[in-house]
């Protein structure tokens, strides 16, 4: 019979070593030497009495017993998070750390002037900003590493997240003014798709989104050069390297726009967090703000 003496110390360098598949890495994470980091572990083993990775030369692998463990201690490690958030928003002090993600495209178009006036409004809250892909910062906030996230919404989302639609973005298919099909006076999907396209990764929404619209017609993207930056990808357009679909506040004077009738394409861009994490008074003000300053569309709580 197992005795219950895990203690969080032990728990937390188990799931870095397992996230990083490294003891050096993680020690390096934790600040702690590689030494410190093996003797929590090696004491997390002998608690269990049961071997979690198997270490054969440089690499670590997790063991049947180890990958058992893991997603019940992310749990164990998240609840007292949460019971420790849950106490310190009783203050009612806006301040502290406020882990978020937001996509490239927001954090260039949409984000700026939110966050300038969160930051002069809240000046203690110290913000750990990261700049991701919509969908890597949606398995941060799955896994509970990011508190907030702000990104393409996804077209089906996973029953644990919150999702709110806080802008739309109308895509337009656009070509350089000199491409073949900027010539066309009705140019359709069919045409469209004879050239290369310029578009986000396929693993990506905004990927699914054009893959959706085309498969209606029974077509894949003939998919060209790839990069997720929309930025990257407005360059290519405007020198001639292919079409694409772009927020229509990203089209300027050096893009044409081609009048495809078929359906609109509209992107969901919004926020996300955990439904079963208790979020600080940072990220409760936070949204409140997006809220005010962006009113949603339409209501998309899923």
């Amino acid at each position: 019979m197992l005795q219950p003496k895990m203690d969080s110390a032990s728990l937390v360098a188990f799931v870095q070593v397992s996230e990083s598949g490294s003891f050096s890495q993680a020690a390096e994470q934790m600040f702690l030497t590689q030494s410190a980091v093996s003797k929590r572990v090696a004491l997390l083993e002998q608690q269990l009495d049961t071997r979690l990775f198997d270490r054969i030369g440089r690499q670590v692998s997790l063991t049947e017993a180890g990958r058992t463990l893991l997603p019940q201690a992310r749990d164990i490690l998240h609840a007292l998070e949460d019971a420790a958030r849950s106490l310190q928003n009783l203050s009612g002090h806006v301040s502290g750390k406020l882990s978020l993600a937001a996509s490239h495209h927001i954090s260039l178009h949409r984000l700026p002037p939110v966050l300038r006036a969160y930051t002069q409004r809240f000046p203690q809250v110290a913000l750990n900003l990261r700049f991701d892909e919509s969908e890597i910062a949606y398995e941060g906030v799955l896994k509970g590493d990011l508190e907030l996230a702000l990104i393409t919404l996804a077209p089906q989302s996973d029953p644990r997240i919150h999702s709110e639609t806080l802008w739309v973005d109308s895509l337009q298919y656009v070509v350089a003014s000199d491409h073949p099909l900027a010539q066309l006076s009705k140019p359709d999907l069919s045409a469209l798709n004879r050239y290369p396209a310029l578009l986000p990764a396929p693993d990506t929404f905004t990927y699914q989104l054009v893959q959706k619209q085309l498969a209606r017609l029974g077509l894949e993207p003939n998919l060209g050069m790839s990069t997720n930056y929309l930025d990257t990808i407005r360059m290519m357009v405007r020198i001639g390297l292919g079409w694409s679909l772009l927020p229509e506040s990203m089209i300027d004077s050096g893009l044409t726009r081609l009048p495809i009738t078929d359906r609109p394409i509209h992107r969901p861009l919004g926020l996300i967090y955990h439904r079963d994490r208790t979020l600080t008074n940072a990220a409760r003000e936070l949204v409140k703000m997006l809220r005010d300053t962006c009113p949603p569309p339409a209501s998309d709580s899923r």
